[in-house]
């Protein structure tokens, strides 16, 4: 099993990076386009615009939002779902918590499966951002030379986010990065054939 200061790394980094998900998740500058003095925030749940003031509104309708807007809006779910599962689990498994300390090998499955959801959750969380990404350029590339269309903070929030979680999520189920030596010899000792030193013995 990990040992206990690896699993505490991993689950701060994990909990750092959900957070930073989350943030990115809320955030309006997701995509973002000026056209002279007049600029527009597009976010996931709302637009905002203006020129010296600001005012902002939510998206009425889904179908009628962009098809970047509303896959990355629900992987993201998606993947806060995961972590919130992952944050959960996590805490059952790790060394520092009292949770099933009478069944070592299930605690540390249990440890291992939370990193798996961690890490699952990350690389969700970065191949989304990257497509999204991916459909800001293509738009930006397409649209007028007055027009001008670039993806926000909210991007590169939740590409930090993604790998933290991931990252931690490494370390959470990494089973074999701190396996203790004396363990090993102990067990490999058990392995051994006895010899019987009463064999002799008249």
């Amino acid at each position: 099993m990990a040992s206990s200061g690896l699993q505490l790394l991993g689950f701060f980094l994990s909990l750092v990076g959900t957070a930073a998900t989350v943030a990115s998740t809320i955030m309006v500058e997701w995509r973002k386009e000026v056209q002279g003095k007049h600029y527009t925030y597009e976010g996931l749940w709302m637009a905002c615009s203006g020129t010296e003031r600001t005012t902002c509104e939510n998206h009425k309708s889904v179908l009628k939002l962009a098809i970047e807007i509303q896959a990355t809006r629900a992987v993201m779910l998606v993947t806060l779902f995961l972590s919130a599962i992952a944050l959960m689990v996590s805490i059952i498994g790790m060394k520092c918590t009292h949770f099933m300390d009478s069944m070592p090998a299930s605690k540390s499955r249990i440890s291992r499966i939370g990193g798996i959801l961690f890490m699952t959750a990350g690389l969700m969380t970065i191949i989304i951002t990257s497509w999204y990404v991916t459909k800001i350029v293509k738009l930006f590339q397409e649209s007028h030379k007055l027009q001008s269309r670039e993806f926000g903070h909210a991007v590169f929030v939740s590409w930090l986010g993604g790998l933290l979680t991931m990252v931690g999520g490494i370390f959470l189920g990494c089973q074999r990065c701190s396996r203790s030596p004396s363990s090993e010899s102990i067990s490999s000792n058990h392995l051994l054939p006895t010899a019987n030193p009463k064999s002799n013995y008249v």
